[in-house]
C-alpha cells in the first residue's frame, strides 16, 4: 500500500502546526481518505520540541475550503483555520520527512533510518527502513501494534510457517526472519512495494529469507503454504474480504495478527473472522489503531 507520491512528485503542500495528538490525526486521516498515489503525509514533533507539525504534499492544487471542513472534523475549526498553503518546489518530501522520524523500539527489534543507526544495541534486532513509497516505517500505529504484537507471540511459542500479506516495506517480514531465522512468506498488490520489500530485505540480510511475490491476498503460488502466524496490516475492507481466503491458508490452531482497524471497524472484522473459526485473544490500541490477535480453535 502506498503511502505516497513519488520523490520529487509533490507541488503542493498543507502545513500545519498543532499539539501532538492533533498532527497525528491529520497525517492519519489523510492516509485514510486520499488516494494514496496522490497524496502523501506526515506528522513530526518540531524543532522546538513543543509544537508538533503536520504536513500533506499533493501533486494537484488542493481544494483548501474542503480541506479545511476535513481537518476540523479530525480535530476543531479553530485548528483547522491555522492550516497554511503553499505551492513547493519539487524536492524529495521523503527525505524532509526522515528528521522527523526517530528510531521505534518493539521488543528485541529497533526499527530505525539510516540516520539512527548508532543507536543500535548489541543485544537488539536492528531493521533499517527508510521513509519510502511503501507504507510500513514502524512508526504509524499499525505498524508498531503488529511488531509488538509479533514480540508477544514469540514469548510463547515460535512459529514454524510465518505469512505477511499486504507486506508494504516488509517490515514485519524481515524482523520476522531475523527473529526466527527463517523463511517468511510475503506479498504485496503494489509492485511498488513488492520492489521496495525485496531492496529493504537485501539491505538488512534477509534476501535469502524474504522474497516479496506481486500477489491480490493471497492469491499467489508462494502465499498458499500453510500458515501457523499470518499478519495482514492493510484497511478494514479487505480485512473482511480476505477473511475466507486467509482462513484458507491457516494452520490449524493458526493466530492473525489484524491491522490497519480504526476502533469503529473492530466490531465488523472480528464477526467476519469469527465465520471462519476465529476468536480474539489480544487487542492493542495505539493513537487510535487496533490490533488484533485472532486464533483458530476453540476457547
Amino acid at each position: 500500500m502506498l503511502e505516497g507520491l513519488p520523490p520529487n512528485g509533490a507541488s503542493y503542500m498543507l502545513r500545519l502546526v498543532c499539539d501532538e495528538k492533533r498532527a497525528r490525526a491529520v497525517a492519519d486521516l489523510v492516509v485514510e481518505t486520499f488516494d494514496p498515489a496522490e497524496t502523501a503525509a506526515c506528522a513530526f514533533e518540531a524543532p522546538n520540541g513543543v509544537d508538533w507539525i503536520a504536513e500533506v504534499f499533493f501533486g494537484d492544487p488542493p481544494d483548501e475550503d474542503e480541506l479545511r471542513e476535513l481537518l476540523a472534523a479530525a480535530t476543531d475549526a479553530e485548528t483547522a483555520a491555522l492550516a497554511e498553503f503553499s505551492r513547493v518546489e519539487e524536492r524529495d518530501w521523503v527525505e524532509n520527512s526522515l528528521a522527523g522520524l526517530s528510531a521505534v523500539r518493539a521488543g528485541r527489534v529497533l526499527v530505525h533510518g539510516s540516520h539512527d543507526r548508532a543507536r543500535l544495541r548489541v543485544n537488539q534486532i536492528g531493521v533499517e527502513i527508510e521513509a519510502a513509497l511503501a507504507f510500513g516505517t514502524g512508526h504509524h500505529g499499525t505498524t508498531l501494534g503488529c511488531l509488538l504484537a509479533l514480540d508477544r507471540i514469540l514469548k510463547r511459542r515460535r512459529p514454524r510457517h510465518v505469512l505477511d500479506v499486504g507486506t508494504g516495506t516488509g517490515v514485519l517480514a524481515i524482523a520476522a526472519a531475523r527473529l526466527l531465522r527463517q523463511p517468511v512468506a510475503c506479498g504485496d498488490i503494489d509492485p511498488v512495494s513488492v520492489t521496495t520489500a525485496r531492496a529493504n530485505a537485501l539491505a538488512n540480510a534477509a534476501g535469502a529469507l524474504v522474497r516479496p511475490a506481486l500477489a491480490q491476498g493471497v492469491r499467489s503460488a508462494a502465499l498458499r503454504r500453510r500458515a501457523d502466524l499470518i499478519f495482514a496490516n492493510i484497511l478494514a475492507k479487505p480485512l473482511r474480504l480476505m477473511a475466507q481466503s486467509l482462513a484458507g491458508v491457516a494452520a490449524p490452531r493458526a493466530e492473525l495478527v489484524l491491522s490497519g482497524l480504526l476502533a469503529k471497524d473492530v466490531a465488523g472484522v472480528l464477526t467476519a473472522y469469527r465465520a471462519q473459526g476465529f476468536r480474539l485473544v489480544e487487542r492493542g490500541d495505539i493513537e487510535g489503531w487496533a490490533t488484533l490477535v485472532l486464533r483458530r480453535g476453540r476457547a
